[in-house]
């Protein structure tokens, strides 16, 4: 699974605690084993996660975008490299992309661009609005019925620090036209909305500090919810063999803060940031050590249910 939320999928306070989540759900038998590759952003983030001006550009040869350069770095550089050192399933059915805000978008968009590299892609209170609402109204509305061979999770809230809905129209809009090509709920579709911000009773109960609770009370587009809705998303795209997939509420187990799998982190071309980290069961392939990467790895240790 590629992050384009860089560290925040895993490390420090207000990410995601992605992998601790996996571990929770893993050890439950709700799902399969994953390695996640966590991107990170620079100063161009708007313009590589704004996705293609027209479908089919960032299998051009030629196209310059930023987004181009973005899918190619991700596909071409980034994705081989991860196959020839862990012990990986390199199939789309096995490769799924996911990110939040503009990386929301840009998950989708890379998805829809690639589908022989990403079978899964998840958006997270995605930034729909962008560019006029260019992917929804140049690429889902010009697609004729049949749909693209991957699974997509899309979900928002209904509020944001800016007095907005979090993105819930733009992304029903999103969910209804996957629908009308041929996507369907509960089989390769799965829509979410998070209908209301957590009480101060609910607040309490989670552990998160008091200092954040008035922006945690009026904006749902923070890591903070992204992190409770981890849960629904991971047993979405990874759910074990023959499991029903269904709604699945935000009481989705969400694992504590706190390293419990092996982390490999290092440098990627041009200083850009990433991080590696696998179930404790998933060793680099020929018992590599990880300073292949140039990093260094933590101790595996348990992770707790909150």
């Amino acid at each position: 699974m590629f992050s384009n939320a860089g560290p925040d999928a895993c490390f420090g306070w207000g990410g995601w605690n992605l992998d601790q989540t996996a571990d929770v759900l893993v050890a439950a038998g709700q799902m399969r084993e994953v390695i996640l590759v966590a991107v990170n952003n620079g100063r161009f983030r708007y313009q590589e996660y704004r996705g293609p001006e027209k479908a089919g550009a960032s299998k051009s040869k030629t196209a310059a975008g930023r987004f181009e350069n973005y899918a190619r770095f991700l596909t071409r550089e980034l994705k081989p490299r991860i196959d020839r050192t862990f012990r990986t399933r390199p199939g789309p059915a096995h490769t799924g992309v996911m990110g939040s805000s503009l990386g929301g978008i840009c998950s989708l968009a890379l998805a829809w661009e690639q589908t022989n590299i990403f079978g899964l892609a998840a958006s997270l209170s995605g930034s729909f609005q962008i560019e006029g609402a260019r992917f929804l109204k140049t690429i889902l509305r010009k697609r004729r019925a049949g749909a693209k061979p991957f699974r997509v999770y899309l979900d928002s809230g209904v509020i944001d620090h800016g007095g907005d809905d979090d993105g819930r129209e733009l992304t029903t809009q999103v969910a209804a036209e996957l629908r009308r090509i041929g996507w369907r709920d509960g089989r390769n579709l799965l829509h979410h909305v998070d209908a209301s911000p957590l009480t101060e009773a609910e607040l309490e109960r989670s552990g998160l500090r008091r200092d954040k609770w008035g922006e945690a009370r009026t904006s749902q587009h923070n890591e903070f919810y992204w992190r409770l809705r981890a849960g629904a998303r991971w047993r979405f795209r990874f759910h074990r063999a023959g499991d029903l997939v269904g709604g699945l509420p935000r009481s989705a187990a969400v694992a504590k803060p706190g390293r419990s799998s092996h982390a490999v982190t290092g440098a990627w071309k041009d200083s850009t940031r990433f991080a590696i980290r696998t179930r404790c069961g998933w060793s680099p392939r020929h018992n590599r050590a990880p300073s292949a990467f140039e990093g260094s790895a933590t101790a595996p240790r348990p992770a707790s249910a909150r």
